[in-house]
């Protein structure tokens, strides 16, 4: 019993798991990897939450915010209104067509200006988030690069060895084939 005692003191004693650290070593541990993984979501949707608080943001702001999420709606509702129209009242819709032919070459090119601007600056703001996005997924790459291993070492396993002591279902059975023969008399 001493003995015992002694070989589990070693392995497990002074609050160490000799076994839980060696193993530790050729595998990370599951339940540390997701705690840190938790933390490190948990530091990224706080971030995210302190950019767009809305409670830090004055009414401008809110305004601004509001306003730029106009254009593009209304410019696609209005083309499909356009539509409607010409096919409601022809007449109406020819006379308008008409009329927006005789706005000078001037005025299209400071309406190009605006909304090439509008959509530029959109642009910008969409790519710096999209940069931001594929930063995000680059530095998951390694998790799931450990993962393809993991699932691909899967396929190098090989099943165990069958016991010494069973037999093939080939190979005769000397009880069976006695238990057959007084069988059939």
């Amino acid at each position: 019993m001493g003995l015992i005692d002694g070989l589990l003191a070693v392995l497990f004693g002074g609050n160490r798991n000799v076994v839980k650290e060696t193993a530790e070593v050729f595998r990370v541990n599951a339940e540390a990897e997701a705690g840190r993984e938790l933390d490190l979501q948990g530091q990224v949707l706080e971030q995210f939450g302190k950019e767009f608080r809305l409670a830090d943001r004055s009414r401008f702001d809110q305004v601004m915010d509001a306003l730029n999420r106009v254009p593009r709606p209304a410019m696609a509702l209005g083309t499909i209104g356009l539509f409607v129209a010409a096919m409601i009242d022809p007449v109406w819709f020819a006379a308008r067509m008409a009329g927006i032919a005789l706005v000078p070459e001037p005025l299209w090119w400071l309406l190009a200006a605006i909304v090439s601007f509008y959509f530029g600056a959109r642009h910008q703001a969409k790519g710096q988030q999209f940069q931001r996005d594929l930063a995000h997924s680059i530095a998951r790459v390694p998790q799931v690069i450990k993962t393809v291993r993991d699932v691909e070492a899967l396929r190098n396993v090989t099943p165990p060895e069958p016991d010494a002591g069973v037999q093939d279902v080939d190979e005769p059975n000397a009880a069976l084939a006695d238990w057959r023969a007084t069988r059939a008399r």
